[in-house]
């Protein structure tokens, strides 16, 4: 219903097509929604950025990328709103960019050094929105397997929620993934393979700890299709009927909390933060790139390395391919483990085969702590 209005209330009957003002106007309303949350970021830093990544942040850079997205949003108005007949758009993203220029701008001052505690996290979810869809939005627009899939596809406002729902609260996410997987190096860690890793090459250490992930990732994996209580929620991430770079995103925070504290408790026993850090960089990245509406493909990669063809299959309603691909990195593991499914075409159909879950977040969210059965 939602997601309706917003089609409504912004779109027309005209082309959508580059040289229309439609793009223009997306990029108007997007920057200016960007420079306007960077700009409350300054304002209150304590409660809106996030306390692990304040110190890391070249402050001067980053005034530099709030006051380009402001004239960018400026920019792409105008130009929008002559080459448009509906002007909603670019309004938005103008007015969104002034408001932003009123508050003070890249311009405004932190008074106040943050310190610890509770943060919103709206920090990060505007950066990885913005690098994100940087990256994946033009490679989808440019070499799109589905053409007619566009970008504000149905249920896309949903998956926009469940960005939102996994960078928002990035401390309480950070914490019950964190917190069990310390705990485990506290008690299992093994200073003798920490110290042997350490010696290796640091490349050869990152295409190992890739390796240990993906293998603990496979398990994890295939108990959430496997056991029954489990896929109540990872089914949540399966019931996208059309997949994109941000379709990726759609997942129970029970699906995240136990994959990603089943693949860091292995990676903390030992390997080093510098490793860790750079998996996590590596998974994010090349996992929503196998999501991707993708079309073309590497032949000689392809054998080594997930591709987004391999991916979709793992997505797909179809019979043959249910239970299937459940590598997220490495191909050659599920050939190990007889997982292994690769057709030369793309699949035909996505979502839950015969199953039906609720359409909007809040049901998602809750539906499956209550009893219920997959369809066979």
């Amino acid at each position: 219903m939602i997601e309706q209005k917003i089609n409504k209330f912004f779109g027309d009957g005209e082309s959508t097509g580059f040289g229309t003002g439609w793009w223009s106007g997306i990029l108007s309303a997007f920057f200016g929604f960007l420079s306007f949350g960077g700009v409350l970021c300054l304002h209150f830093p304590q409660l809106l950025s996030s306390p692990e990544l304040r110190p890391h942040y070249p402050m001067h850079t980053m005034r530099v990328l709030i006051q380009c997205l402001i004239v960018g949003a400026i920019l792409f108005g105008v130009i929008s709103s002559i080459l448009r007949e509906k002007k909603i758009l670019a309004l938005a993203g103008m007015l969104l960019a002034i408001a932003a220029t009123a508050l003070g701008g890249s311009s405004v001052p932190i008074n106040e050094t943050p310190h610890g505690g509770l943060a919103i996290g709206l920090d990060w979810f505007l950066l990885d929105l913005f690098l994100m869809a940087l990256i994946y939005v033009p490679l989808e627009r440019l070499w799109p397997q589905y053409p007619k899939q566009g970008t504000f596809r149905k249920q896309w406002t949903l998956d926009v929620v469940y960005f939102m729902s996994t960078h928002l609260p990035l401390q309480i996410l950070s914490f019950l993934v964190l917190l069990p997987a310390t705990q485990a190096t506290k008690y299992l860690g093994v200073p003798v393979l920490q110290e042997s890793i350490a010696r290796i090459p640091w490349l050869l250490q990152f295409v190992l700890a890739v390796v240990v992930a993906d293998v603990a990732e496979y398990f994890i994996h295939l108990a959430l299709h496997k056991v029954p209580f489990l896929w109540r929620f990872h089914a949540v991430h399966h019931s996208s009927k059309a997949l994109d770079w941000i379709a990726g995103s759609r997942s129970h925070f029970v699906d995240d909390t136990l994959v990603r504290g089943f693949i860091l408790a292995p990676l903390m026993l030992g390997f080093s933060q510098s490793i860790i850090l750079a998996y996590l960089i590596f998974v994010t990245l090349h996992a929503t790139w196998t999501h991707c509406n993708f079309g073309p493909n590497a032949k000689w990669l392809e054998k080594f390395l997930v591709m987004p063809r391999y991916h979709h299959w793992h997505h797909t309603s179809q019979k043959e391919a249910i239970d299937k691909n459940f590598a997220i990195h490495f191909p050659w593991i599920d050939k190990l483990f007889g997982t292994y499914y690769y057709p030369d075409e793309w699949p035909e159909s996505y979502g839950l085969a015969g199953e039906e879950i609720s359409p909007n977040f809040f049901g998602q969210t809750i539906e499956p702590f209550t009893k219920r059965k997959r369809t066979p």
